[in-house]
C-alpha cells in the first residue's frame, strides 16, 4: 500500500546560492504533521521554513530539534513536503535519510513523532536516538 500523495510545494524563487532542493526520500511529513506545522508557523510567525536538526544530547546520544527559520542557509537542503518547506543541514541529512515525521493528537503520548530507519535505538519519548 502506498502513502497518499502530499500537496506539492514549489521551491521558492531565487534560492540562495548553495541551497539544494531534495525530495521526500530525505524526510517526509505526513499530512497531519504538515497541517500542524503550518498552523504553528502561522501562530509563531518566526519564519516560513521548518528546520529539522539533529544535535548531540538526549538520553540516547542524539536528539531532534525543530524550529522555524526565515530563510535557508548556504548548504541547506530544501524538502517540499505536505505543504511545508523543510530545511535540513548536510550533517543532519546523514542521520535523517528516510525519516517520516508524523503528528498525533492523542492526549497521552501525542505530539510530533519521528520514524527514523537509521536509528538503532530510541527512547520512549521519541525525541532522542542512537545510530
Amino acid at each position: 500500500m502506498t502513502a497518499p500523495a502530499t500537496p506539492a510545494v514549489p521551491a521558492p524563487a531565487g534560492l540562495p546560492e548553495g541551497v539544494r532542493v531534495a525530495g521526500e526520500m530525505l524526510v517526509r511529513l505526513t499530512p497531519d504533521a504538515g497541517t500542524k506545522v503550518a498552523a504553528l508557523a502561522a501562530r509563531e510567525q518566526q519564519g516560513d521554513f521548518l528546520r529539522i536538526a539533529i544535535t548531540g544530547g538526549g538520553c540516547n546520544g542524539l536528539s531532534y530539534k525543530l524550529r522555524f527559520a526565515a530563510e535557508p542557509r548556504r548548504g541547506d537542503m530544501l524538502v517540499p513536503t505536505a505543504g511545508v518547506r523543510v530545511l535540513v543541514d548536510p550533517k543532519t541529512a546523514l542521520y535523517l535519510k528516510g525519516t517520516v515525521l508524523d503528528y498525533s493528537h492523542a492526549m497521552v503520548a501525542g505530539g510530533f513523532k519521528f520514524t527514523n530507519p537509521n536509528a538503532k535505538a530510541s527512547c520512549s519519548c521519541g525525541e532522542s536516538f542512537s545510530v
